[in-house]
């Protein structure tokens, strides 16, 4: 990586994230830490602000940091069938997911539908129907 004037908070800034997040990518191991030069501060390159990009470009498609380690060990470009599994089994889970969204979308329609033809002094649809599925939840871990 080439070097160049950035500090920490040039870096956040051009990546458009906070210090913190500079620190937690490093604890992770998916940013390196430039040495710290005697009595100065460390200096970060255009290099890191573009790989805070990457990461967060592919944390926002679903990828956890896992993977975006993945994924940078396999930045060359000549590992496409490596990468492309990793794309496979992110977009599995989040077909997974999107299921999951769509059967809570559709209980919610339906305890909000109830919810609006109540009236009265009568339990509530929407936490009694959040209740039975916490149960029925429960029973399937047993």
């Amino acid at each position: 990586m080439t070097h160049s004037t950035l500090t920490i908070g040039a870096l956040a800034a051009q990546a458009g994230v906070n210090v913190e997040t500079i620190r937690f990518y490093q604890r992770k191991g998916i940013l390196p830490v430039p040495p710290r030069p005697e009595r100065g501060v460390r200096s970060y390159s255009s290099e890191h602000v573009d790989r805070v990009r990457f990461i967060k470009a592919a944390q926002s498609w679903g990828f956890t940091l896992s993977d975006v380690a993945d994924l940078l060990r396999l930045h060359d470009g000549m590992a496409c069938d490596a990468t492309r599994r990793i794309a496979e089994d992110r977009l599995a889970v989040v077909t997974d997911r999107m299921r999951e969204l769509r059967n809570v979308a559709g209980a919610l329609r339906r305890a909000i539908a109830e919810c609006r033809t109540r009236r009265g002094r009568v339990s509530c649809p929407l936490i009694a129907s959040v209740r039975r599925s916490g149960l029925a939840a429960r029973s399937r871990c047993r």
